[in-house]
């Protein structure tokens, strides 16, 4: 199946840059291009993005819009780093995912776009520009749980949700650097397009399950 990837920052730099992760990231996704289906691979900024904005915020940035283009810049310098590792993929970083992309390439690199959400919004974005419909987003918690488990030990995982009951979870509101399982805007955009929206802890292992059509353990929206 074509997919778009969301391809989380924490993933990409947890602290320093996960060279291990990523060589057999990049040697999955060329597996699953050589069956000639398509990827699409939107990175978040990760551990850079947080880091520049904690500082940012220490310094006295207060608006909402700078620290989202500081987090903005930060998945572009990951979607740079992730577009080198694949020789074949279209040879420009995807800075707005509504804009149309003419290209034969079966791997396609994109970033985060402007303030106001994450990069999962721009991953929504894209999979509805290209006509894509199921979309992995590959973070760094197992499921999605009812609540906040590092609050709350009687936190349930929920293996499926419907987009109203995600959109419950999440709530409505965006904060630039916020740890969501989905981005509040993104699960709204989303709702109103039947995707399937796969959400897993960013292993090798899942995402091989996942495009290959065999059980996984995460969250699957629909």
């Amino acid at each position: 199946m074509d997919v778009v990837i969301s391809l989380g920052g924490s993933l990409i730099v947890p602290q320093e840059i996960d060279v291990s992760f990523l060589k057999s990231f990049v040697h999955l996704v060329h597996a699953h291009t050589k069956k000639g289906y398509h990827v699409v691979i939107i990175c978040g900024g990760g551990y850079t993005c947080r880091w520049y904005q904690h500082a940012a915020k220490k310094l006295g940035c207060t608006h909402s819009s700078d620290l989202d283009w500081i987090g903005i810049r930060a998945t572009h310098l990951n979607a740079e780093l992730i577009r080198s590792l694949f020789k074949e993929a279209y040879d420009h970083v995807i800075t707005n995912p509504t804009e149309k992309i003419k290209t034969d390439k079966k791997i396609i690199i994109g970033c985060g776009w402007k303030p106001g959400f994450s990069s999962d919004m721009d991953s929504v974005q894209i999979a509805n520009n290209l006509g894509i419909t199921h979309i992995i987003n590959l973070t760094n918690v197992d499921y999605v749980y009812d609540k906040d488990p590092r609050k709350y030990p009687d936190a349930q995982p929920k293996k499926t949700l419907t987009w109203k009951e995600l959109q419950h979870i999440v709530g409505n509101k965006w904060t630039p650097g916020a740890n969501f399982p989905f981005d509040p805007k993104a699960t709204a955009y989303a709702a109103k397009t039947k995707k399937r929206l796969y959400i897993v802890k960013g292993n090798i292992t899942n995402l091989k399950n996942i495009l290959e059509g065999k059980k996984v353990t995460g969250t699957l929206v629909k």
